[in-house]
């Protein structure tokens, strides 16, 4: 017989409180093949309540049911299991099962056996990971209330156990990149799922809000940012904007920041926090009962410290965001360098060619005109002395051939020596880069407006803002300078001279119009060769060598344009034209 407390005489059915299906249940197992012991054990516990919280009691009648019960419900806070079922030793292969094959070491296992010889106490506890080992016979109500209640809380205290350590797990994952955004949010994951455990409450989910730092008037902005959340609020991690939560969610959380004050509700906790910096942080907690004094700071000063270290993070990445600025301007600004260095070595280069010509042209001068200057020099003194003695015209005719003939040699000498400088001359390469025309040009006239202001001069520029093409920087800003140059040299004193710069689909034209002297058929004909002197000449004495023109044309030539010359005749003025492709810029 059992004794007085035994299941069948404990429970009366008046004094049974009805169940609320919304709140949160401890899941139990009842694996037996014995259908009286199911239905004996759901009798007893059925006004069974911890903290709040009643009993959904699972059944198996085999052990083989048990093993798709357990993979099935892996949240099963305890087990009451039969050791023999379909075998002598069913209920403590199952164990072994539940231990080594499914890992599941936190569900709280008792033993319930009626033959307790077939299965020896001491042997069991021994060699199975078991919590509990109760014979039928003593099993009393009582006696379940405590072994359940038992291991229900020592479910509990090894589920807040796990949790702390997923909850380092993922502060110490998160830690090695702590100043990355998403990093953060690991780590503040790993801080709330380690917060969670140490509450003195069954805590579902946390979820940190603030605002967004928009707008200076709190009570008119609606929108927030997810923070972190943990357990059943993990799905918000990363939500940008309010409208991700859900409806009630959001509809609390809005609450909270118009109110500035803290809400206890049924299973949820809202805290308003401001932070020392001024932002406004609220803490939803999704747990069975509210929270005492002291849970409430804590979890103020997490959320607090939680939306300082953000704070901290995205001061961080704008300072990384600034460096990269920076350096992209250093990169910039050396790459512009560089650039300017290979030009002044490049216009070096030709300088130092442009010596060597010059001491060869010396060295020519020194040795190869010496000789026909001397036949020149030593003739004309033979010939004053035949003059003044009275020779006769035959020996005076002869000096004077000698001296014509060497004569024909020096300007057969310098007409070589102006070619090799032509040659040198023309000697031009060019290197294409983006350029902006109109920027350029306005450079060319500015460097020549001294020319201009002394001649009492203006010079108008007309040009569209950006106008780009690839071409060589120094070599178009040459054959500008020659234009721009001439414009001014052959000008009146008061003169006016106007600089367009206009484009097309096709091609980008810069036009140089003077008030000059203008350009006769003859000098149009023969405008662009080399050393043409034209029928116009300068209009304060400057010195013209004849080659700018010619050098303008083949750099122009170079860049496959076109430069011309119009004129409406002497006195009327001319136009200069350079017609350049309108290539496409990197």
């Amino acid at each position: 017989m059992a004794e007085q407390d035994d299941v069948l005489h404990l429970i009366d059915d008046t004094e049974t409180v009805p169940e609320d299906s919304s709140a949160r249940k401890w899941k139990i197992a009842v694996i037996d093949d014995d259908a009286a012991v199911h239905e004996g054990t759901r009798f007893a516990l059925s006004d069974y309540s911890l903290n709040g919280q009643g009993l959904e009691i699972l059944s198996a009648y085999s052990a083989a049911e048990g093993r798709k019960l357990m993979r099935a419900h892996p949240d099963i806070a305890a087990v009451l299991l039969d050791v023999i079922m379909e075998t002598d030793v069913a209920g403590l292969e199952l164990v072994e099962f539940i231990r080594n094959e499914i890992k599941n070491e936190t569900v709280r296992i008792i033993l319930r056996t009626g033959q307790p010889g077939q299965a020896p106490e001491r042997r069991v506890i021994v060699q199975y990971d078991i919590n509990d080992y109760k014979a039928k016979t003593e099993l009393t109500a009582d006696k379940l209330f405590t072994s359940l209640t038992a291991a229900l809380r020592s479910y509990q205290q090894l589920e807040r156990m796990v949790q702390t350590r997923r909850g380092l797990e993922i502060i110490i994952d998160a830690a090695s990149t702590l100043y990355d955004f998403k990093s953060m949010q690991r780590l503040a994951e790993g801080v709330l799922t380690q917060l969670a455990s140490l509450l003195n409450v069954d805590c579902a989910g946390i979820l940190v809000l603030r605002d967004d730092g928009k707008t200076t008037n709190k009570t008119t902005n609606d929108d927030f940012a997810v923070l972190a959340g943990s357990g059943c609020y993990s799905r918000f991690i990363g939500c940008a904007s309010a409208k991700s939560l859900d409806t009630d969610l959001r509809t609390m959380v809005e609450a909270a920041f118009k109110r500035r004050k803290n809400e206890f509700a049924d299973q949820r906790t809202v805290l308003y926090i401001r932070t020392g910096s001024g932002r406004e942080v609220v803490v939803l907690l999704q747990a069975e009962r509210p929270l005492s004094e002291t849970d409430r700071s804590l979890v103020e000063i997490f959320g607090s410290r939680l939306s300082i270290a953000f704070d901290n993070v995205i001061l961080y990445q704008q300072l990384q965001a600034a460096n990269t600025q920076l350096e992209d301007r250093v990169t910039q600004r050396t790459r512009a360098l560089m650039q300017a260095n290979r030009r002044l070595s490049a216009q070096w280069l030709r300088l130092q060619r442009a010596n060597g010509f010059k001491n060869e042209i010396l060295g020519t001068v020194a040795h190869d005109l010496k000789n026909p200057l001397g036949v020149i020099m030593g003739r004309t003194e033979m010939l004053t002395e035949l003059i003044s003695t009275g020779a006769s015209g035959e020996n005076i005719t002869t000096q004077i051939e000698h001296i014509r003939d060497a004569a024909r040699r020096l300007t057969s000498m310098v007409d070589h020596l102006i070619s090799d400088a032509m040659a040198d001359a023309f000697d031009i390469t060019i290197r294409r880069e983006a350029v902006d025309i109109a920027a350029l040009t306005g450079e060319v006239v500015e460097a020549n407006q001294p020319l201009a202001t002394n001649k009492q001069q203006t010079i108008e520029v007309a040009a569209p803002p950006h106008l780009a093409t690839m071409c060589d920087i120094d070599r178009i800003r040459e054959a500008i300078d020659n234009l721009v140059s001439n414009a001014i040299k052959y000008s009146p004193i008061g003169g006016k001279i106007a600089v367009l710069v206009t484009h097309d689909d096709a091609s980008i034209i810069i036009r140089v119009t003077d008030q000059g002297a203008g350009l006769s058929p003859e000098d149009l004909s023969r405008l662009f060769g080399r050393f043409q002197r034209l029928s116009a000449k300068p209009t304060a004495g400057e010195s013209s060598t004849g080659l700018g023109l010619s050098i303008v044309k083949r750099i122009v030539d170079m860049h496959g344009g076109e430069v011309t010359a119009e004129s409406e005749g002497p006195g009327k003025g001319s136009t200069f034209s350079i017609t350049l492709p309108a290539s496409e810029t990197p």
